[in-house]
């Protein structure tokens, strides 16, 4: 039991790290995020892992509340 955790400990790090490779491969990371969506999307990107080189291309998009009058 003990080794199954550890390697499906080493596959959830390898899938998020092939995530955050895609997502610098794609440029997101060159600036900031300025709005909600973009963030969304960075962190979605980096969720797919793989997923993103069999032609995965996530995109999100979010609006923050506005506060009332």
């Amino acid at each position: 039991m003990r080794a199954f955790r550890g390697i499906l400990g080493i596959l959830v790090i390898l899938w998020l790290v092939s995530g955050i490779v895609a997502t610098a491969q794609r440029g997101y990371f060159r600036e900031p995020p300025e709005r909600c969506s973009q963030a969304a999307t960075i962190a979605v990107v980096i969720v797919a892992g793989p997923l993103n080189y069999l032609g995965l291309n996530p995109r999100v998009g979010c609006e923050l509340p506005q506060p009332s009058p």
